[in-house]
């Protein structure tokens, strides 16, 4: 381990990220979510809403209103999403910024949806950008699915006030965060038949200024839910052929593109499923692959991620379903396996590039989980091994790849175990390969003060691990 080199790690073909909490299902953390799926998200979705007005707030709304008569889950006063507990007079100790931390500490970009009453003053979003400023690039989506009419936000305001707000909101905190990137979803073309986008006339403004263009797509869904059963012949849910989302989807980024005079911006799948509760388990699975062989059918170099919803869910769309007994406990969904095997594909992995010899010291560079500067240590396996682990004698806080599986190393831990890396992956003989290593911020947070701080995070690396390779057991057998 004399020898390493330095590597740039880049954005993938085709990004992946996923939905962690919701209305529908509580924050799970980044280290539990590491360990089912093996690798890390380009960005993680996290759900929040902002009614600072409001009677209830900043109470979530379910909660202050459990006794209340609703039949649908958007008929409360506001939208029962997590309270964004920021902003002007609020603070920055609660959420969602331990869950932003948590995200970033592991090496992944934060896209925080929040919707918004459209009524909120240019001094209130400016201190949610102020409250955004340290982390980084960060995906902003404010009041998604615009083109609906569910949320709060469409009840208070009409389609041409929402749009409205939606391109002051991005002006004004981009002002103060200039490190975030908007994201705009509304319905998009939603009838091949139609050559315009839903609320066109309303919207093309937001098209054109926003950083980030998006739709929601659920190649099935029960609506309904949880108030109640999708049957057949019901009215609650529904489900489309794969291949018709992929095309609206297509649609909907050539319209964007038409209305921004042919210029071209990142086109993503902000929300993306299928509803387990129309499909059942086993062709949620597959109608989630489906999509994914479609997009390398088509070479679809156009569409630059999708956002999986969600990881766990008290109803049917997640990778985990929350036990009703516990809701710390996930029971795992067939499309957990499925959606593993496909994250791996070529297409949905980061790019690393190598930059030639470093040396110890090492300064690491943190830009974002598509802009990194890392160090590979290239590691010989005389066989198979029955223990491989590196012994740390730092506070690092480092994000580590061997063998296509991924580990977090916290600043508190000193033995990272790397043999999982090879339990379905065994090397069946001598091998070669490299130890990958990067450095997302300890503390989830940049450092302002230091120089392009607000872009990037730097750590420098004054030694390696050492690292333990045995390729027999401790003992022999005595059998």
């Amino acid at each position: 381990m004399d020898k390493f080199l330095k590597i740039h790690m880049g954005s993938a073909k085709c990004a992946v990220d996923l939905g962690d909490g919701s209305e529908r299902g509580e924050y799970v953390s980044q280290d539990y979510i590491l360990s089912r799926l093996g690798r890390p998200h380009r960005s993680i979705s996290l759900m929040y809403c902002y009614y600072p007005f409001d009677k209830h707030w900043p109470a979530r709304i379910s909660e202050a209103m459990k006794d209340a008569n609703v039949s649908f889950q958007w008929d409360y006063p506001y939208d029962d999403y997590f309270p964004y507990l920021g902003g002007l007079g609020g603070s920055r100790d609660g959420q969602p910024f331990e869950q932003m931390r948590d995200v970033r500490r592991h090496g992944q970009d934060v896209t925080l949806t929040i919707t918004m009453d459209p009524r909120v003053t240019d001094e209130q979003l400016a201190a949610i950008g102020d409250d955004l400023r340290s982390f980084g690039r960060l995906f902003l989506r404010i009041n998604h699915e615009a083109t609906g009419s569910w949320f709060s936000f469409n009840k208070r305001a009409t389609y041409q006030e929402v749009a409205d707000f939606y391109c002051r909101a991005c002006r004004v905190i981009k002002e103060h965060a200039p490190n975030v990137q908007t994201v705009l979803c509304i319905g998009g073309i939603e009838d091949l038949s139609s050559e315009e986008i839903v609320m066109e006339k309303e919207f093309a403004q937001a098209v054109r200024e926003t950083d980030i263009w998006s739709v929601d797509k659920y190649m099935a869904l029960h609506w309904g839910w949880p108030f109640d059963v999708a049957e057949t012949g019901g009215n609650s849910h529904g489900r489309s052929a794969v291949r018709d989302i992929y095309a609206l989807t297509k649609a909907s980024y050539e319209r964007y593109k038409y209305i921004c005079g042919g210029a071209e911006k990142p086109m993503v799948m902000s929300e993306f499923n299928a509803d387990g509760d129309v499909t059942g388990a086993y062709e949620q699975a597959e109608m989630v692959r489906l999509f994914c062989d479609i997009l390398d059918e088509d070479k679809a170099d156009w569409f630059s991620g999708f956002t999986f919803y969600q990881f766990r869910d008290r109803g049917r769309l997640g990778l985990e379903i929350e036990d009703p007994n516990n809701s710390e406990v996930g029971i795992e969904q067939p499309v957990l396996k499925t959606y593993r095997e496909l994250i791996n594909r070529e297409r949905f992995l980061p790019s690393m590039t190598e930059k030639g010899e470093a040396k110890l010291p090492v300064r690491l560079r943190w830009g974002s989980s598509e802009d990194a500067d890392g160090i590979a240590v290239p590691l010989h396996f005389d066989g198979d091994p029955h223990f491989c682990e590196l012994v740390f004698d730092d506070d690092s806080n480092l994000m580590i790849e061997l063998n296509g599986r991924w580990f977090y190393k916290s600043p508190k831990a000193r033995t990272i175990d790397l043999m999982p890396a090879f339990y379905e992956n065994r090397l069946g003989g001598s091998a070669d390969m490299t130890l990958k290593i990067f450095a997302p911020p300890a503390s989830g947070e940049n450092d302002l003060s230091a120089e392009d701080g607000l872009l990037n995070y730097f750590y420098t690396l004054e030694k390696l691990p050492k690292i333990r390779i045995l390729t027999a057991p401790v003992e022999p057998s005595k059998d």
